[in-house]
């Protein structure tokens, strides 16, 4: 194994020699190049982590001008290696590599953080070359993860991932969960590069500089842990070229770095983190400056041509292989028709992949094992890697992947898909076990937070089926949905209520129950439906008419469909609900009628922390059953 900055084998060794020479030079101008820009662009900011930037310099030198393969003229090229800035905040120095590298002109990079740039204070999908957005940090691992994966077993292509995370970020658990996925899985396409320059934001990290224990850790996860100077273009080439040769296990480049590198009286120095050089930088550029052997155009682009093997995938127009099939009256639980909808997804488009936290014989995913057992991917009980994978499978459009585990467990996740959405990404998450209906097994294993966590995220679509035939049409326009779609699915079997060829529509609610004189509007949802046409049935007796509707999506909301039948039914709604009152049904349908006059509704939700019990004594219990449906009904006809 040499160091892949040699020449031919034919040339003389003293030609070699000096070559090597030549472009290792070459590779430390164009870092310190990246260490001028970073301090120019936020300087002109006057914000920004140049320190940051400075500690990663000839990593980034080494990658995008020796070790990977891309295309400048189409940066997210399927066939293209990946390249995920998990410590977000040295944002200015991948958008120097990219300038310096010839996409876009250097001058560019002064607009760093103004409004009307998209060179933001953090990597965002608002440039062509960013696959996800980072920041927050400890999420770059998880998302390399997916990628890495889709191209090992699904493209089955030569491009590699590599994913840069700070030593201070390595303290999150998420990126302990990466680490230990992308052990377990082989991913031998994979290069986590730590940038270990000892200092955090406020303090020295925790391990500082203790590289053999930052090696043993990560060859305890299965990695190929390679320790070296990270300030050393040629260590670092020689690491690279290691990694690209390494077979079933990934690679962990344990860079040994110091942040401010090369800046005088401020490399190594606490304080730093997070501020323009201000006074100090016209000095340091100078120095920076004077290291530069050629201070001309660089000499390393092109860069290396693609191996262009990556398939053409088609993720559009998804279906169900074949209709619902279901008879009126039916009792199936949602949770398994979401297995049923997936399978026939699967069978129809081999790119729909199916994720899941060792919750598969219960939320069903493991029907995508019949189907396919290459397609589903067990992420075991890390919910923040697991959304994670499934963003990072999701990215250039590569697959369409379903991430499931019990709906409470999302909240574990939440930072994730909070990123998801500046990510702009595209990932269907399938919550089951939902609210106080699930019994026995208590508060803690009931979601009861889920819609108001999912409606807050600003590119999700919430869908809520109630019967079988809903949640598998569910599934499918999800499928076909830009964005973070979630579907909450239920875990009591319920009714099946709907036609087989039922249309359904994001935004369209659907009356199933109604007369000419209905006094009330009764929303509900899954098993708080089931109720509510027990009450009805009650109330028809009493001569009370009520009207049923099902929202479907709670997210986009059926505005108009809720205040035509509110009107319909003398301005009068009940909302029942398994959820706490924040955030769910009852607070978007509460949204809609805001403003409008003659329009008052009942809230019926869960008010305060259940306990175990059966389905119905919960349901009793806090206030959502047909009784208390019944007596809400009576009370606001009076009103």
């Amino acid at each position: 194994m040499g160091c892949t900055l040699s020449v031919d084998a034919g040339k003389s060794r003293a030609a070699a020699n000096m070559s090597s020479e030549i472009k290792t030079q070459d590779l430390q101008d164009i870092a310190n190049k990246l260490r001028i820009l970073s301090v120019k662009c936020t300087q002109e900011a006057k914000s920004g982590h140049p320190t940051s930037c400075a500690s990663m310099a000839e990593i980034m030198s080494v990658l995008f001008f020796h070790t990977m393969r891309y295309k400048l003229s189409a940066p997210k090229d399927p066939s293209s290696d990946r390249f995920i800035l998990s410590k977000g905040h040295a944002a200015p120095i991948l958008y120097a590599a990219w300038a310096e590298a010839g996409l876009f002109p250097p001058e560019e990079l002064m607009n760093l953080r103004k409004i009307d740039s998209d060179l933001e204070g953090h990597p965002t999908p608002r440039l062509n070359f960013v696959d996800v957005a980072t920041g927050s940090l400890g999420q770059g691992l998880s998302v390399a993860c997916g990628m890495a994966y889709v191209g090992k077993y699904y493209d089955k292509a030569s491009y590699r991932t590599y994913c840069l995370i700070g030593d201070g970020e390595s303290a999150e658990g998420s990126i302990w969960e990466a680490l230990s996925f992308a052990g377990i899985k082989k991913l031998d396409n994979l290069v986590a590069i730590f940038d270990i320059n000892r200092l955090g934001q406020s303090e020295p990290t925790a391990f500082q500089h203790e590289m053999d224990l930052y090696r043993s850790r990560l060859e305890s996860f299965g990695f190929n842990a390679l320790v070296v100077d990270g300030h050393d273009v040629e260590a670092l080439a020689k690491a690279f070229y290691e990694a690209s040769q390494t077979k079933d296990k990934p690679s962990a480049i344990l860079a040994k770095t110091y942040k401010g590198r090369g800046f005088p009286s401020i490399e190594d120095e606490e304080n730093w983190h997070g501020k323009p050089l201000g006074g100090k930088a016209d000095e340091i550029l100078n120095e920076v400056q004077a290291l530069i052997k050629n201070p001309g155009p660089n000499n390393l682009v092109p860069q290396k041509p693609l191996h262009e093997d990556a398939p053409v995938v088609d993720i559009t127009n998804i279906k169900l292989s074949s209709p619902p099939n279901y008879n009126k009256g039916d009792k199936v639980a949602t949770r398994q028709a979401y297995g049923t909808a997936l399978s026939k997804l699967g069978e129809n488009n081999t790119r729909v992949v199916a994720m899941d936290g060792d919750t598969k014989n219960s939320t069903f995913s493991n029907a995508m094992l019949k189907t396919d057992p290459e397609r589903y991917v067990e992420c075991y009980i890390a919910e923040q890697n697991l959304v994670g994978v499934g963003i990072g499978a999701a990215c250039r459009d590569r697959t369409v992947a379903f991430v499931s585990t019990f709906a409470a467990f999302f909240t574990r996740a939440f930072d994730q898909l909070r990123m998801g959405a500046i990510s702009q990404t595209n990932v269907n998450c399938v919550g089951s076990h939902a609210g106080i209906s699930i019994g026995e097994d208590g508060p803690s294993q009931m979601a009861l937070e889920d819609l108001a966590m999912f409606r807050t995220i600003p590119t999700a679509t919430v869908f809520y089926p109630s019967d079988a035939v809903s949640t598998e049409r569910a599934c499918e326009l999800a499928a076909n949905t830009p964005g973070i779609c979630f579907i909450r699915t239920s875990r009591p079997a319920t009714t099946v209520v709907y036609d087989n060829d039922h249309e359904f529509e994001i935004g369209k609610g659907n009356v199933l129950k109604s007369s000419n004189n209905d006094d009330v509007l009764l929303i509900g949802a899954a098993i708080t439906l089931r109720e509510a046409y027990t009450a009805a049935d009650r109330l028809l007796k009493e001569g009370i008419n009520v009207r049923i509707m099902d929202l479907f999506t709670i997210k986009p909301i059926d505005k108009e469909g809720i205040l035509e039948n509110a009107r319909e039914c003398g301005g009068r709604i009940v909302v029942v609900e398994d959820h706490y009152p924040e955030g769910g049904i009852g607070e978007a349908v509460m949204s809609v009628v805001a403003m409008e006059r003659d329009i008052i509704v009942r809230h019926l939700a869960v008010p305060r922390v259940p306990r175990s019990g059966k389905c119905d004594e919960l349901l009793e219990m806090f206030g959502i059953s047909a009784s208390a449906i019944t007596k809400a009904v009576k009370e606001i006809k009076n009103h």
